[in-house]
């Protein structure tokens, strides 16, 4: 087993008409999950427009801590609550960075284009909060400022932003689209 930490990723479908129930239900197992040991957060990726397939990532220390998780009796009961709400989900286990840029039988992308996909999603986000809060931290000291701000930017990037970034650059990331791809597009157009 594993002693790295472990991500779950969960694709589910919500059945017609049950979004209010599916995400109470999904609150709640949520909030079962935090009660094990081993439990480091949970994330959830609401679908685009007319779509209805969620993205529900539970992570934890290890490859034990999940296994505990997953077998439990109060998470089987939990699921049993959720029959109805959900279509056929499709499950994912990923460990360390690659877990982030991994999609079904596609291995990780390149190191490169892993860390263009993180800073993208970390400069924003840490423009944002420096304009924000820079004025309030600029009389700390070097330590207990950066404590503050990678307390408070760590899980806004590892559960929001940066799953934002690579579904958002995920055909980049996975080879489906370069910039030659785009100026042999854009000259055929041009041609026609």
């Amino acid at each position: 087993m594993s002693a790295s930490p472990v991500t779950l990723m969960v694709a589910r479908r919500v059945a017609s008409g049950r979004y209010h129930d599916f995400n109470r239900w999904l609150n709640e197992g949520r909030e079962l999950a935090a009660d094990f040991p081993g439990y480091l957060g949970s994330g959830v990726l609401a679908p685009p427009e007319h779509d209805d397939e969620y993205q529900i990532i539970f992570r934890f220390s290890s490859s034990d801590t999940l296994h505990a998780w997953e077998h439990s009796a109060s998470r089987h009961a939990w699921l049993i609550r959720g029959k109805g709400l959900y279509d056929t989900p499709c499950e994912h286990r990923a460990t360390g960075l690659d877990t982030w840029f991994q999609t079904g039988a596609v291995g990780a992308p390149p190191r490169w284009k892993q860390a263009v996909a993180v800073w993208l999603a970390f400069f924003p986000v840490s423009l944002i909060f420096h304009w924000m809060f820079g004025g309030v931290l600029a009389d700390w000291s070097l330590i207990p400022r950066v404590l503050v701000s990678t307390l408070m930017l760590t899980p806004v990037m590892v559960f929001v932003f940066i799953p934002f970034s690579t579904q958002l650059l995920a055909p980049w990331l996975q080879g489906k689209w370069s910039l030659t791809n785009v100026w042999a597009r854009l000259r055929h157009v041009h041609r026609v």
